[in-house]
């Protein structure tokens, strides 16, 4: 049976080891904003849902931005390594911050998670060339990265977060980030001949200056944003319609396959944004159904409640080798599993994991706390999900998209994700629970009742998919 990691470029692992770390430093703080902002700000759960998705919406909102530097400007290399700067002066900033210096130091984060985010994956996809057996099992093995580094943050953030304090955690981002640019600069020699043509001409020293003066102003605009969240939302909305202007101006300069193959990857990113819906309901409304309801104990040793969502990163890695051998089996074999196909498979996947966890309130305690192996299943589900819809969205991007544009149109992918963060806290939002309730039965038929909602439809969308995804995968093949 082939071996995907060996087969992989030269190049792969230095960025595979990269994206761990910078993953570590990222999920160690989202594994924990969510009860941060409720026990050190004092926000109630629909505030803090809203603000978590304010947050995640600008990380991934910037995303377009990094990939433009990436793409015109500082060059692909020079922009991860600016990204990682920046993030790692925002955890140290968040680590040290009084309950005024806290949004400055997130705003910091949002504009070097925006800058890093889209070029690792651009970079990725310049190791290959076209048409190249290895890119969808490439891909997955990447994702598998981004879920180790968040394994070991989400196991040992919330721990340290509730032992010892929230700024030892937000320590620990600023240590990993730390590592990973270590790894950059002693392995940097795998990438040296990997340019796109900003990667290849000098960066003038105006040039920085106004970077430089971008992030400052951008970093103030993200602290304002986090204050004002519909501000953030309508903001959020004004990107995308100017994101898609210029993607369809993109489109019209191409000749006609390419088009087509640029709309596929436009109605597959609008699919994608229901998946990143889902996604959001990790660290807001399952977070505190596992505080409120849930009995956080695993084979007879107790975990922090927010440790809950390491349970996804575990499935990613035990099923990314499994499902990267089977594409490359089936590759060989000529048998045909496209990424509509996919996309549709994984979605029906999730609903399905939301369905299971309405069938927790037939099996409760007198104090309406429930098994944590309602929660082991419901990630097994999303987790195969998220495999196959957004470990290979990224792929998809690189396949069907021109490589002149990876950069934004990556950005674009992470602005599916920034849609959702606020799609995704209204649907949180359901679930928060009245302020005077305290967890018990009631507070379990509230947060089973939502989540067999949002299953159902889901599940809706997911056959609606597959009835779309023989015609993308036939004009795919044109």
């Amino acid at each position: 049976m082939p071996n995907p990691f060996r087969e992989q470029p030269r190049a792969f692992q230095m960025i595979f080891l990269l994206e761990i770390w910078e993953r570590f430093g990222f999920y160690t703080v989202q594994g924990i904003l969510t009860l941060y902002f409720i026990r050190f700000l004092g926000y109630s759960d629909t505030q803090a849902y809203y603000t978590f998705g304010a947050f995640s919406a600008l990380v991934y909102g910037l995303t377009a931005l990094g990939g433009y530097l990436g793409d015109q400007v500082l060059g692909t290399k020079r922009t991860i390594v600016l990204g990682m700067v920046v993030l790692a002066l925002g955890y140290l900033a968040l680590a040290f911050a009084t309950h005024n210096g806290v949004f400055w130091a997130l705003g910091l984060v949002c504009v070097g998670g925006g800058i890093f985010k889209a070029n690792p994956s651009s970079l990725l996809s310049k190791c290959y060339e076209k048409n190249d057996s290895r890119l969808y099992s490439g891909f997955t093995l990447y994702y598998m990265a981004i879920n180790l580094g968040s394994l070991v943050a989400l196991l040992i953030g919330p721990t340290v977060a509730s032992n010892f304090g929230y700024s030892y955690a937000y320590f620990l981002s600023f240590i990993g980030l730390t590592l990973g640019l270590a790894n950059y600069f002693f392995q940097r020699s795998l990438v040296a001949k990997i340019n796109n043509a900003a990667d290849a001409k000098k960066v003038k020293l105006e040039s920085w200056l106004i970077v430089v003066v971008g992030i400052v102003a951008l970093t103030t605009a993200s602290r304002y944003l986090l204050h004002h969240v519909m501000i953030t939302n309508a903001l959020v909305w004004v990107a995308t319609a100017i994101a898609m202007i210029i993607y369809f101006g993109y489109m019209r300069r191409e000749k006609k396959t390419s088009r087509i193959r640029m709309f596929i990857a436009l109605v597959l990113m609008f699919e994608a944004i229901c998946f990143f819906v889902l996604y959001q309901q990790m660290p807001t409304s399952l977070t505190l159904f596992a505080v409120n309801n849930v009995r956080p104990t695993l084979f007879g040793i107790t975990l922090d409640p927010q440790s809950f969502q390491a349970l996804n990163p575990v499935w990613i890695i035990l099923l990314s080798p499994v499902l990267a051998k089977i594409y490359l089996l089936l590759q060989q074999k000529n048998i045909a599993f496209s990424v509509p196909y996919k996309f549709a498979t994984g979605m029906i996947f999730c609903g399905l994991s939301f369905l299971f966890l309405y069938y927790a309130r037939f099996n409760h305690d007198e104090a309406g706390m429930v098994s944590a192996w309602w929660l082991v299943m419901s990630y097994l589900f999303q987790s195969t999900g998220e495999l196959l819809v957004s470990a290979l969205g990224v792929a998809m991007v690189a396949e069907l998209v021109p490589a002149s544009i990876m950069g934004f149109v990556m950005g674009m992918w992470f602005l599916t994700t920034a849609i959702a963060g606020f799609v995704g806290a209204k649907v949180a939002s359901y679930t928060a629970l009245p302020v005077a309730l305290q967890s018990g039965v009631e507070s379990l038929i509230i947060y089973t009742g939502v989540f067999a909602r949002i299953g159902l439809v889901t599940l809706g969308f997911g056959v609606l998919m597959w009835l779309l995804a023989r015609p993308l995968s036939a004009y795919m093949k044109e």
